[in-house]
């Protein structure tokens, strides 16, 4: 005589095995990092209109930067205008690490050697339909590196695997089936960013997890810029988004 097993017994196994499938985060030395934002006011940054981000207000004002309960929003100070939220202190090689609540929607970015103008290695938070999260994008020097292993979809809690553009030889860590377990869309999520050198190695991590590792095949910013350069965060088009951040 066969004998089943009780429902909710199995639907338990169902989620547990589920749930082991999520990659798991890596451990972090946090050894020499040191705060970049204050949680208070934006003392340390200075916002940039000259980048394309500002075309609407014709380059005199690069969007609306405030201090909302302890993180940095960003936002449109006229419609259709955005601009670069920049650090006043200049980095070389570094490790950014950052949690972002964003609306779906933003077309923004982690700037990494970033000048005033945004010409930059961008970690991309390009958080709507068709972006990508932590793929590279060579912002303002010709598009190029542009690597990335996934596609949104239509909704934040879709994604599309490959990537539509080339992944750089590193393949994404999440399937798009645990997303949207993965991504806890709502809610603050920590993004991290590193490089190195010149040619530059830039690697991503999402909660934990390495998204892309990518070491250019050319100079694109001269040495100067790269061994004296800015890191700028959320750089936001439309809609609005929240960050805080710290380099070491």
């Amino acid at each position: 005589m066969r004998r089943l097993l009780p429902l909710p017994f199995v639907v338990a196994v169902v989620l547990t095995a589920a749930r082991a499938d999520l990659p798991r985060p890596e451990k972090f030395d946090e050894t020499g990092f040191v705060p970049i934002f204050n949680g208070k006011d934006l003392t340390g940054w200075k916002a940039s209109a000259k980048t394309g981000h500002s075309r609407a207000s014709k380059n005199t004002s690069g969007g609306k930067w405030e201090v909302k309960d302890g993180s940095i929003v960003g936002s449109q100070d006229v419609p259709g205008n955005g601009g670069i939220l920049i650090t006043e202190k200049e980095y070389g090689d570094f490790e950014v690490a950052l949690e972002m609540n964003n609306d779906f929607g933003p077309d923004s970015g982690l700037f990494l050697r970033s000048s005033d103008t945004g010409k930059c290695y961008q970690a991309m938070i390009d958080y709507h339909a068709n972006g990508n999260l932590m793929g590279i994008y060579g912002e303002g020097i010709g598009g190029k590196p542009h690597v990335r292993n996934f596609d949104f979809g239509s909704k934040v809690t879709e994604i599309k695997v490959p990537s539509k553009q080339p992944d750089g030889g590193f393949k994404c860590p999440v399937t798009p089936e645990d997303w949207p377990a993965f991504w806890k869309a709502g809610e603050w999520n920590e993004l991290r960013a590193r490089i190195e050198g010149n040619p530059p190695k830039l690697t991503t991590w999402i909660k934990g997890v390495k998204f892309m590792e990518y070491t250019d095949t050319e100079k694109r910013l001269p040495d100067k810029a790269a061994s004296r350069c800015r890191c700028t965060a959320a750089a936001t088009t439309p809609s609005s988004s929240s960050a805080t951040a710290t380099s070491g």
